[in-house]
C-alpha cells in the first residue's frame, strides 16, 4: 500500500505517525504544507519515509496560494499514485487534497480545526463542510471533535476515534536509585536546570514543603498561559513554597513575563524554553502537579504524557479534558479561564498532597488503559484497509 501523509508542518505528533507508519510494510510518502516557524521536533523524518518536494513547504500557508497548491498536489498524486491520502488539518491540508480531485482521502482533525477554526467565519464553515463532505473517512482523537464533524455533515459511519496516545514506556513514573519507582508527593526536588531563576539549594525540610507546578503548553491565546500566570501570583502570595516551571514560548511571551514581573514572582518561575522530545520526560518528573489551562483541546497529548508519568493533573474544565480527567480520581478540573478558581484549586491540591500517590497511580492507569500509542495506532491501519477495500 502507498500512503501519502500530508500535514501542516513537522511536529512531535507528525513524527509519531510517520515513525509508526515507517515500521509497517507500506510505502510512506510525506508532504509538508508549511515551513516550521518554531522547530520543536528534534528527531529527523524516519529513514523509510520519503519526503516529497513540491510547491508548498516553503513558508506559511496563504489563501492566495490555494489554486497553485491544489494544482501541484494533483501533479504529486498523479506521479506517486498513492492508494490513500491521509491529510489534516481540515481547512488546509485536507481541503487542498479534496480540491485536487484525488480519492480516497482520510481526513484527520487536529482538534483546533473543528473546536476553534471551523466556526471562525462563514468561509471556514463552508470549507469545513465541503472538505468533510468529500472525505472518504474521518479520524479524530476525541469525541468532542467527532461530534463537531458529524454536525458539519460527516457520515458517522465513516469515522473512527482514537487518542493519538503516547509512548508509555518512555513517558513513565520516574525511577529512583535502586530501580524503585518515584511516588508523587514523596520525591526530592531535582536540581533546577541551568539558567533557572529558582536559586539556591533548599534544605531537606524546605524540600518536603516545596511544590513545583509544571506546564508545557505553547504561549498562544488558546492555551491560556496568561490565566496560569495570574493564578500563580495569587497562589504565591499565600504559599511561599510554590514554584512554577514553564516550558516553550510563543506570541504571548512578552505578555506572560510582564504579568509575572508585575506580580513579583519572577524569582519563583523557571523558564525552560523549547525542550526536545528526547529530554521531555525528565521535565515532567520535575513537577508535582501538571497544569493545562487550555481553552481548546481534543485529547491533549501533553496531558496524556503527564498522566503516563504518574503526575496529578489540574486542567481546564473543557470537553476534551473531561474525557480524561475524573475529579479527585486521577486529577482535578477548574473552570476554564477563571483565574480565581484555578488559584483555589492549586491551593486545595497542595493541601491534599497525601492523596498525590493515589491520584498519580490512577493517572498512570488511565494512560496504560487508554493512551497507549502502540495499541491505538492499530485503529488507523484498520481505517486505511477499510477505506481502500471499499474504494476497490
Amino acid at each position: 500500500m502507498k500512503i501519502l501523509y500530508f500535514s501542516r508542518n513537522y511536529t512531535p505528533h507528525d513524527f509519531r505517525f510517520l515513525n509508526s507508519l515507517s515500521k509497517t510494510e507500506h510505502e510512506i510518502f510525506y508532504l509538508k504544507l508549511e515551513a516550521n516557524q518554531r522547530q520543536v521536533e528534534d528527531r529527523p523524518v524516519p529513514e523509510n519515509v520519503q519526503q516529497i518536494l513540491w510547491a508548498g513547504g516553503q513558508r506559511e500557508f496563504r489563501w492566495s496560494d490555494l489554486p497553485r497548491l491544489a494544482l501541484d498536489f494533483r501533479r504529486v498524486v498523479k506521479r506517486l499514485k498513492p492508494d490513500i491520502v491521509h491529510a489534516g488539518p481540515i481547512q488546509t491540508c485536507a481541503f487542498i487534497a479534496v480540491l485536487s480531485g484525488f480519492r480516497p482521502i482520510l481526513t484527520k482533525s487536529w482538534g483546533y480545526d473543528l473546536v476553534r477554526d471551523a466556526d471562525s467565519s462563514r468561509w471556514m464553515q463552508w470549507v469545513t463542510r465541503y472538505t468533510l463532505k468529500h472525505s472518504s473517512f474521518f479520524t479524530s482523537d476525541a469525541n468532542v471533535t467527532r461530534d463537531k464533524a458529524v454536525a458539519f455533515g460527516m457520515n458517522p459511519e465513516n469515522i473512527v476515534v482514537f487518542p493519538w496516545g503516547v509512548n508509555i514506556e518512555r513517558f513513565a513514573p520516574k525511577k529512583e536509585e535502586g530501580g524503585k519507582k518515584k511516588v508523587s508527593g514523596q520525591k526530592r526536588r531535582p536540581e533546577p536546570a541551568e539558567g533557572s531563576k529558582v536559586k539556591g539549594r533548599k534544605s531537606e525540610v524546605e524540600n518536603r514543603k516545596s511544590v513545583t507546578l509544571f506546564c508545557n503548553r505553547t504561549w498562544e491565546p488558546i492555551y491560556g498561559i496568561d490565566v496560569l500566570a495570574k493564578a500563580f501570583i495569587k497562589v504565591a502570595q499565600k504559599n511561599p513554597n510554590v514554584n512554577l516551571i514553564l516550558l516553550g514560548g510563543g506570541s504571548q511571551g512578552a505578555k506572560i513575563r510582564q504579568i509575572l514581573m508585575n506580580g513579583g514572582v519572577m524569582d519563583r518561575v523557571h523558564f525552560g524554553g523549547q525542550v526536545g522530545q528526547r529530554d521531555l520526560p525528565r521535565w515532567y518528573h520535575m513537577g508535582d502537579i501538571y497544569i493545562s489551562p487550555s481553552h481548546v483541546d481534543g485529547s491533549s497529548v501533553s496531558l496524556l504524557e503527564a498522566l503516563a508519568c504518574g503526575i496529578p493533573c489540574l486542567v481546564s474544565d473543557i470537553a476534551g479534558n473531561r474525557e480524561w480527567i475524573e475529579e479527585g480520581v486521577n486529577g482535578w478540573l477548574f473552570r476554564d479561564g477563571d483565574v480565581d478558581d484555578l488559584a483555589e484549586k492549586i491551593l486545595l491540591a497542595i493541601k491534599s498532597r497525601r492523596s498525590w500517590e493515589r491520584i498519580g497511580k490512577a493517572a498512570r492507569k488511565t494512560a496504560e488503559e487508554r493512551a497507549n500509542w502502540r495499541r491505538n495506532f492499530g485503529k488507523l491501519l484498520e481505517a486505511y484497509n477499510h477505506v481502500i477495500a471499499r474504494e476497490r
